[in-house]
């Protein structure tokens, strides 16, 4: 019945999973079609250094070494994960402790030393939220839900912990009654001190609880991600491979707006001519996240919420409204929130809302310099400015919206070819002698 028990839990578990990731890549495809298939080997050669090598990270080394002991747990910990689903689907108990015998002592030992300080960085990350209130970790888009989410899950680790030493320190004190030891590096000693003196039925109820509160404490997990900013740690990996390789400076052109000026610059050029693989776009820039490329939504659904990118913001830092931060989470909320209302009412359907408007201020993006820093601490090489930038193009090009401090700048640009208000043949007049 057990195994039955399981068999069924699990079934259900990844097909709950596997349907939410089919959510995820249809918001994700909500967006405009982009080709990041070049320069594969740089692009593996990124995915590992930043992905699974952490190399961003290190750039802050306390909460680098914190997020790299909870990483290192989190991935090495699924190998006793795979030897739990065995067990469970099979009947056996520690079905692979016999054939790999002191390799599996020692794989087990290793898992419980990334325990405790998995243990030790998750007390520290609960601590670093709650009772030293990091600026970057109390600002006001995460007030409410994002606040809880990131506790939610730092004390679902201490459970899973918690599990996973029950389950061990049991089992370690029930073979030493029969003369036996496992010798596992943390639960050999951790088992007698709590579990020391008690009956046999106690301590296999004990370790059925630790088993079953391990697998079912992993299956929510999993089927939690999804709807948490925790989905980074799957999504880390394709966001980093489809990274931006080009410099940061480089900011993407219209092909469109392009073509026309190089229709205007080239006498020769014909002007009845449609440049190869240049539709006319139905709009100029981004006013919902529909205007927006795949890329700058995988960015969204990638988003770790650590605020690296708002502390760094120039603008952010000298009190202005603008948070990069906000801007990922406001794209990931938009487009999670227009994808279940396709989903439900049809593709072709709108719900009236748009990304610009809605969600994201024209005060927020005016606020941005360009400069880039919150590209460039982005442990998961997210890129906020591309989508600042395109729904300021917006703005200009389609509602002719623009600060008044530029207004002046373009109109001289326009007129005089600088930014200046000086006509051409003054520009000199500087450097002549009185």
């Amino acid at each position: 019945m057990q195994q039955l028990i399981f068999g069924v839990f699990t079934l259900i578990s990844f097909g709950f999973f596997a349907f939410n990731l089919r959510k995820i890549a249809q918001n994700i495809h909500l967006g405009l079609p982009l080709n990041r298939s070049d320069n594969k080997l740089e692009r593996w050669r990124t995915m590992l250094l930043v992905a699974l090598g952490q190399k961003k990270m290190f750039s802050r080394p306390v909460p680098a070494l914190l997020h790299l002991a909870l990483y290192a747990a989190f991935v090495i910990t699924q190998i006793e994960l795979i030897e739990i689903i065995v067990d469970g689907l099979s009947g056996s108990h520690r079905f692979f402790k016999d054939d790999l015998g002191g390799f599996y002592t020692f794989m087990i030992s290793f898992i419980e030393v990334l325990s405790v300080l998995a243990f030790l960085g998750t007390v520290a990350f609960l601590a670093r939220r709650n009772l030293l209130k990091l600026p970057r970790l109390t600002m006001k888009e995460l007030a409410g839900w994002p606040k809880q989410d990131a506790n939610l899950i730092l004390i679902m680790e201490i459970v899973l912990i918690a599990c996973i030493f029950a389950m061990n320190g049991a089992d370690e004190v029930l073979r030493s009654y029969e003369g036996k030891t496992n010798g596992f590096a943390i639960s050999s000693w951790l088992g007698p001190l709590f579990f020391q003196g008690k009956s046999h039925q106690t301590l296999e109820l004990i370790e059925q609880i630790g088993w079953w509160g391990h697998i079912i404490m992993v299956y929510g997990f999993m089927n939690y991600l999804p709807y948490s900013k925790h989905l980074h740690i799957f999504m880390a990996f394709p966001n980093t491979y489809y990274s931006k390789l080009e410099p940061k400076g480089q900011l993407t052109n219209m092909a469109s707006v392009t073509s026309e000026v190089k229709l205007m610059l080239d006498p020769n050029a014909d002007p009845y001519a449609t440049p190869e693989n240049d539709a006319t776009p139905s709009r100029f820039g981004a006013k919902d996240v529909t205007d927006l490329t795949w890329k700058n939504l995988m960015d969204a659904y990638s988003c770790t919420e650590c605020g690296r990118c708002t502390s760094s913001c120039p603008a952010n830092t000298t009190g202005k409204l603008l948070s990069p931060r906000k801007i990922m989470m406001d794209t990931r909320d938009r487009m999670v929130e227009l994808g279940d209302f396709k989903r439900k009412n049809g593709k072709d359907a709108e719900d009236g809302k748009s990304l610009l408007g809605t969600y994201i201020t024209e005060e927020e993006l005016w606020a941005c310099t360009s400069c880039n820093a919150c590209v460039q601490e982005c442990p998961v090489n997210i890129d906020p400015l591309s989508i600042i930038i395109d729904l300021r193009r917006f703005l200009v090009m389609e509602e002719s919206k623009v600060p008044t401090e530029l207004t002046g700048m373009l109109t001289n640009i326009e007129n005089n070819g600088a930014p200046w208000q000086f006509a051409q043949t003054e520009r000199i007049n500087w450097a002549k002698e009185d």
